[in-house]
């Protein structure tokens, strides 16, 4: 009778599911958060909190497999107890950090390459910047990243160690999960799916992506799965809030800007009484063009595996409104990885695919003089007595025509005025692999690129510039232009690998072939002429047709239609092996064949190459018991090349070997040909050559780690223009000429100052630092030396002008030194120009800062650094230009100018005769600087705190961008690595922001 009720119980007992909870701590006995736990067979599964806690139900002999990158794999089965704690075991081999190395990955320990990898969630996620590239300023050793505009969504500049051209392109190569993309355009991509960024500097690094590989490569690898985890559920949430930096040049409120036309006889102030000017207000029309800008990111992750199988996907919003008015980017994304593999692990595949749209409101004539179209402008400049309330519409600001309207023109302008971009942008790639034996495998990595963009631009026929351009003889004038261009680029990569084992030694080899194919197609037109009473930006229901202004016989509203095709291609072939003894030494060597569009037969293919070696010091037997836990020692030599010796796209410059004729007017005014270009069939590569000896070293049980390394980086056969016998019409032509060597030091420095585990203090600092010089070289002139370039021996793009000496305290008039350093008055152009051994780039640039946490509450702070960078601050000029008194706003600097009763200022004479004389250093100004680049404080709400409610995780923090900058340049944004005026700057902005985990 008993035996029967056992069995029974004990089939209820084994069917029954029942709630299981427990601590999964490391080998050190210190709680494990994200260890995945999931009931083998099943889809069931969690992830540890941040205490080590899990809970999840599963039945009496089920087996409970915990995993965790860095440990062992554990697996326990399920018994009557409710609580199963487990303790981890370390993998010391996939504890081995993965570096990336061009096509393949290696372990920290064996990587014989100066690269970086960073963390996504330590350093990119969670910032409100539409491009992740922004991110990456001041995170990386002789990685110089720069923008010069606060538009969202704007491209920056990227430099890694120096620049390396002159006329071609000098920005990485980005690879995104195996594709190659543009550089320009990261508008459209998520930031909050990159899980790390790599960064390839040396030679060995980057010769293996040849004709590509000049200026850098930069990897990045965006969010997957794991195998045997169960559904996860992320969302993050972020509201920013982003003004306009502030400024030095101190300029005038209206009673001054008055008072100073009145003393001058210049402007509205010369027709005003003393009680007029008094009463007149002052307009700040900074505020009216800027304003506060309004951040929304969303982004919402679900990502779960099983044995055979993982997925990501990621949906997200972002809407970002710029402090400049009609100026902003609303980005919607989603994205899907998935991983697989066969049962016997023989055959792995992956995809990779985002699709994204984007609509950008993006200001034009911006940097530009234009005072009826570049807001800017009216934002710094405008006279501030004049106020927004003065405009009534654009046919009143037509008489009479004053620049002192010039904020009157841009309110209309903005009234009446439409651009927007809408951009589709997909990225995708497909790669597989099969172990063909345990030895040797075989891969493919098959990718493209897809973005269609359309523009529109509009100016209404009722606007101020419709009628000023147009006027009575045309009055439904105004226009709309309408582009689209659409690129695809494709690419594949298939590989055969070999690795073996045997002793102590460690080989892996494997060959290589590579194709790129790109197409470029724009068509647009632009419609002159348009009806007040039915148009509409972007609809053609306005549109006039052609015809003859019956009083002349004029052909109006002519339009303009216009189409391009391009087409690119590339293809290689290389090959790479890497041999490792007793994991002490290490060499790989690597060579690469290529071949390009853009030159001729002769010189389509190029050969580049590196070889790299390391000494792992640690690892030798008479290192034990030292101060350091790794000491390695590498060095690297090699070339790489840039086959966009023009311009900055895949499309630039695709036919300069080719003879090209125009057609136009001749004698007679007949149908002519001419010659409009000479064929080079010489043209080649830019070949960059770089040497690379480097340090990394990790002392006092890992509390201080750091890398040092000096490097040599020589371009060769600069693409420059070359003189040539003018006997065709033409005096220059294109050619591969000349050198440009960057020679520096990159430092990086962590250092654990405190380290108090989960209970207590836990303080990190950090260093990034670059020095960089730069020489050119075997100029093509007969002095070597080309204005606007720079001179053999000196920088690139070095200034040549007339050095400033102040103000003649005897006459107020401006002094300047000539060639041979004698004071003078009037210097001449032509002779007393000089080398100023300055220019835009920077001597050192990196930064420095720490990581505080204590108990779920952490600090971040980040402050960025710039030395030897001197720009022309041409803002200042035209605040301090007396000639602009009267049409614009003016700086209390000029309150100081000279008079016979104040002799000794800075300030010459309103009428000195030589204030415009020459152009000179006056207002060439240092702009190093050091900023706040970014600070985050938060708080990760302990496990305790979430029973109950269903959260898994729950993360509050705050953030902080450009929050102070510390500089004597007096505009709004010392970074801009340019010299042109009125510019958009980036803004500060401050962030708020939770995450939850279910």
């Amino acid at each position: 009778m008993l035996t029967p009720l056992l069995v029974l119980c004990m089939s209820f007992s084994f069917a029954q599911e029942k709630r299981i909870s427990g601590v999964v701590t490391d080998q050190t006995g210190l709680p494990l958060p994200g260890v995945a736990v999931i009931v083998e067979g099943t889809t069931t599964g969690t992830q540890t909190d941040f205490d080590g806690n899990y809970t999840l139900n599963a039945r009496v002999g089920q087996i409970l497999r915990y995993s965790y990158l860095g440990q062992k794999t554990v697996t326990r089965t399920v018994g009557t107890a409710n609580t199963m704690n487990v303790q981890m075991e370390e993998d010391a081999q996939a504890l081995q950090e993965v570096v990336v190395q061009g096509y393949r990955n290696s372990t920290k320990e064996k990587s014989s390459i100066a690269s970086v990898t960073i963390n996504a969630d330590e350093s990119i996620q969670n910032r409100p910047n539409a491009s992740f590239v922004q991110t990456l300023s001041g995170q990386v050793a002789g990685l110089n990243i720069t923008t010069s505009t606060g538009q969202p969504g704007a491209a920056s500049n990227v430099n890694l160690r120096g620049v390396t051209s002159i006329n071609g392109n000098t920005q990485p190569l980005y690879i995104i999960d195996g594709v190659p993309v543009d550089e320009d355009n990261f508008r459209s991509l998520n930031p909050q799916d990159i899980a790390s960024v790599s960064v390839l500097k040396d030679a060995g690094a980057t010769a293996i992506y040849g004709n590509r590989g000049a200026n850098g490569v930069i990897v990045i690898k965006t969010r997957q799965g794991n195998f045997n985890q169960g559904l996860q559920i992320n969302y993050t949430g972020i509201m920013s809030f982003s003004t306009l930096q502030d400024n030095d040049y101190n300029l005038m409120d209206s009673q001054e800007q008055l008072t100073l036309e009145k003393l001058r006889g210049a402007g509205r102030g010369n027709t005003l009484t003393d009680a007029e000017i008094a009463a007149a207000p002052t307009f700040d029309w900074a505020d009216y063009f800027f304003d506060t800008g309004l951040t929304q990111n969303h982004t919402l992750t679900l990502q779960s595996g099983s044995e055979r199988a993982t997925q990501f996907t990621s949906l997200g919003y972002f809407d970002q409104e710029g402090i400049l008015q009609d100026s902003g980017l609303k980005r919607f994304s989603i994205r899907n990885n998935t991983t697989g593999k066969s049962e016997n692990e023989k055959f792995n595949y992956g995809t990779n695919i985002t699709i994204n749209y984007s609509t950008s409101n993006e200001p034009n004539n911006i940097g530009s003089g234009a005072i009826n179209r570049n807001y800017i402008l009216g934002a710094y400049q405008s006279v501030p007595y004049i106020t927004a309330d003065d405009y009534t519409n654009g046919a009143d600001l037509l008489s009479p025509l004053l620049f002192s309207n010039t904020p009157l023109f841009l309110i209309d302008r903005l009234r009446t005025f439409t651009r927007k971009e809408e951009e589709v942008k997909i990225i995708g790639s497909f790669q597989a692999g099969y172990q063909i034996t345990d030895n040797l495998s075989a891969n493919v990595t098959m990718s493209a690129d897809y973005q269609n963009e359309i523009e529109t631009e509009a100016e209404g026929p009722t606007s101020f510039n419709a009628l000023l351009f147009g006027g009575a003889e045309n009055p439904t004038s105004g226009y709309q232009d309408q582009v689209t261009v659409r690129q695809f680029s494709y690419n594949q990569v298939t590989s055969l690998n070999y690795n073996n084992t045997w002793g102590k030694h460690t080989l892996d080899a494997g060959v290589y072939s590579e194709y790129f194919k790109a197409h470029l197609r724009t068509f647009g037109f632009r419609e002159n002429g348009l009806d007040p009473k039915t148009f509409f930006p972007g609809d053609g229901a306005g549109f006039i047709p052609t015809f003859l202004d019956p009083a002349t016989g004029a052909v109006l509203f002519v339009d303009e239609p216009f189409a391009t095709i391009r087409n690119a291609g590339l293809f290689s072939v290389f090959s790479q092996a890497d041999y490792d003894y007793d994991g002490r030494y290490g060499i790989t060597g690597t060579i690469r064949r290529d071949a390009s569009y853009r030159f001729a037969g002769s010189n389509r293919y190029a050969n580049f190459y590196s070889v790299a070696a390391r000494w792992n010091i640690d690892n030798e037997s008479w290192m034990e018991n030292s101060i350091f836990d790794v000491l390695k020692l590498r060095a690297s030599y090699g070339t790489s090349g840039n086959q966009r010796i023009s311009g900055n796209t895949y499309f630039s410059a695709p036919d300069l070997t080719r003879n090209f004729f125009a057609t136009g007017s001749g004698y007679g005014n007949n149908n002519s040909i001419f010659l409009s270009q000479i064929a080079n069939t010489t043209l080649r590569w830019e070949t960059v050559t770089q040497g690379n000896v480097g340090i990394d070293f990790e002392l006092f049980n890992n509390r201080l780690r750091g890398s040092v390394d000096g490097y040599i980086k020589e371009t060769s056969d600069l693409f420059q223009s070359t003189p040539v016998s003018a006997i065709n019409a033409v005096t220059q032509l294109d050619a591969n000429t000349g050198t440009l060597t960057n020679t520096g030091v990159d430092l990086t420095l962590n250092y654990n100052i405190l380290n108090g585990g989960d209970d207590g203090v836990n303080l990190v600092l950090n260093f990034v630092g670059n020095y960089n010089k730069q020489e050119l070289g075997d100029l093509p002139s007969e002095d070597g030396e080309l204005i606007g370039t720079g001179r053999n021996g000196g920088k690139l793009f070095e200034y040549f002008t007339v050095r400033y000496a102040g103000v003649n305290p005897a006459n107020g008039n401006l002094l300047f030194l000539d060639a041979d350093g004698n004071v003078t008055e009037n210097p001449d152009a032509d002779t007393d120009r000089v080398w100023l051994d300055k220019n835009i780039y920077p001597d050192f640039n990196g930064s420095f800062g720490f990581n505080l946490d204590y108990k779920g509450f952490f600090l971040q702070t980040q402050f960025n650094y710039t030395l030897g960078v001197d720009r022309f601050d041409n803002d200042l000029a035209g605040f301090q230009n007396p000639d602009n008194i009267g049409q614009f706003r003016s700086s209390r600097d000029l309150l100081r100018a000279w008079t016979p009763d104040n002799r000794i200022t800075d300030i010459p004479a309103y009428d000195a005769f030589n204030r415009a004389a020459v152009g000179s250093t006056r207002f060439l100004r240092n702009a190093d600087f050091l900023r706040l680049r970014f600070a985050s404080i938060g708080y990760n709400f302990p496990s305790r705190f979430l029973d109950g409610t269903g959260l898994t995780r729950l993360r509050v923090f705050g953030n902080a961008e450009n929050l102070f900058t510390i500089t004597e340049w007096r505009g709004f944004d010392a970074e801009a690595l340019s010299n042109t005026s009125r510019l958009y700057p980036t803004p500060k902005t401050l962030s708020v922001g939770f995450e939850l985990g279910f």
